[in-house]
């Protein structure tokens, strides 16, 4: 019996297939064949020169620049896999019906695994191709360290060549590279990024574009300028006051304006001198405002810091013979009888002129401070009033001509 059963060929066949489905109903269950799938998979176009050889190029549509890929294979394969493992590509030379690509996916390292992806098909516009020349604008953000301001700033190179779609590179209203200068001391060139806009200044998507920029890229080159504050003085000679009255001199702001140069050039310039054809006034009989544009006064080798502060403003104080002229702030009179249920405020912000007759002796011996006020004992209710100012001066001396002050009185909250 024994020996039959050894020898039974039909016996042993059986063994061997029952061991077999054994073998692998064991591994399925613990190795089994399953899917994972990997989103957002880029998907790269290969064999573009098909169509440069055209002069055209292409645009990828519907979103389908990149695809979710599944990949099938045992459990143990697939947690080895990574995202960056696959590749799908798709080649230009399988373009069908000018408007899609079949794609291609591999998995690296794992050849025996199947991998789909989802789109299967790129699809792509097919568009005339464009060759643009445009200039490259440099732009700054932040703010230089104090001492210095920023010169001229170029961007290297100073056009770039664009090509792409015709439709993408026909948006392109401006070039532009810009750089951070926070804190920056000396001239430097400092790397930027290419940055391309429509005219209606929104970033324009450069991923179809390529450029003649090459692995440098775009610079910036930027240069600064130390910077100096100096006083401003004014040749007063050719003003003159009219008969019976004075010119007694001029008050003006800025009184320093800063300039900016080289450093040697800077120490060559101690003020700004004014001469007398910027103030050539005559006949006057009150006081006179002028505005000096002074860039035409700046010497050569230097310039003003900012372009826009070369308006000075300048007061000529014109005072009759025997009369001396005071300007007092509002906020300097002194308020007497304010009722306690009213808050005061001024309904102008200029000063008071005070004009004060007397012996010039007094008059130029005379302070007024804290000796203006103004007496509100009558104003008990809100409203908005003018009042007549009060001045404490000396025996020998009296007020040309009354003066007054608008206020506004409000009921406390």
């Amino acid at each position: 019996m024994k020996t039959r059963l050894m020898n039974n060929i039909g016996l042993k066949v059986l063994a061997f297939l029952a061991a077999g489905l054994l073998w692998l109903l064991v591994v399925n269950i613990d190795d089994p064949v399953t899917s994972a799938t990997y989103q957002d998979v880029p998907v790269t176009v290969i064999n573009q020169e098909v169509l440069a050889e055209e002069q055209q190029t292409f645009q990828i549509v519907d979103d389908t620049q990149t695809v979710d890929v599944t990949v099938t294979a045992r459990r143990k394969i697939l947690n080895r896999i990574q995202k960056e493992d696959i590749t799908a590509t798709a080649d230009m030379r399988e373009l069908t019906l000018k408007t899609q690509i079949p794609i291609t996916v591999t998995v690296a390292g794992y050849d025996s695994v199947e991998a789909e992806a989802y789109p299967r098909n790129l699809q792509v516009k097919l568009e005339d191709e464009e060759l643009k020349n445009f200039p490259i604008v440099p732009k700054t953000t932040g703010t230089v360290r104090d001492g210095y301001v920023l010169g001229d700033i170029e961007a290297v190179p100073e056009n770039v060549s664009i090509r792409g779609p015709k439709s993408v590179v026909d948006q392109i209203d401006r070039v532009e590279a810009t750089v951070n200068v926070s804190g920056l001391s000396q001239d430097d060139v400092l790397t930027s990024r290419l940055m391309l806009y429509d005219d209606e200044g929104d970033e324009i998507d450069q991923s179809l574009l390529a450029n003649n920029l090459g692995d440098e890229g775009v610079s910036v080159s930027v240069k600064l300028y130390q910077t100096k504050n100096v006083p401003i003085t004014f040749d007063t000679s050719s003003i003159t006051a009219a008969e019976g009255y004075e010119f007694t001199g001029i008050t003006y702001e800025p009184e320093e304006i800063q300039i900016t140069g080289s450093e040697k050039a800077l120490r060559s310039v101690a003020e700004i001198r004014i001469p007398e054809e910027a103030l050539e006034l005559s006949g006057l009989t009150e006081k006179t405002e002028q505005v000096v544009d002074i860039s035409d006064y700046i010497p050569d080798d230097v310039r003003l810091a900012d372009e826009n502060a070369g308006s000075v403003a300048v007061i000529i104080t014109v005072e009759k013979d025997g009369t001396k002229a005071f300007d007092v702030m509002p906020s300097a009179v002194i308020v007497n009888h304010l009722s306690e249920d009213l808050v005061l405020t001024y309904d102008q912000t200029e000063a008071l002129e005070i004009h004060v007759r007397g012996p010039r002796e007094t008059l130029n011996s005379l302070n007024l401070e804290r000796k203006v006020s103004i007496d509100l004992k009558e104003y008990t209710e809100q409203g908005s009033y003018t009042v007549p100012v009060n001045v404490q001066l000396p025996d020998d001396c009296a007020l040309e001509a009354d003066v007054s002050v608008k206020i506004e009185l409000q009921e406390k909250e």
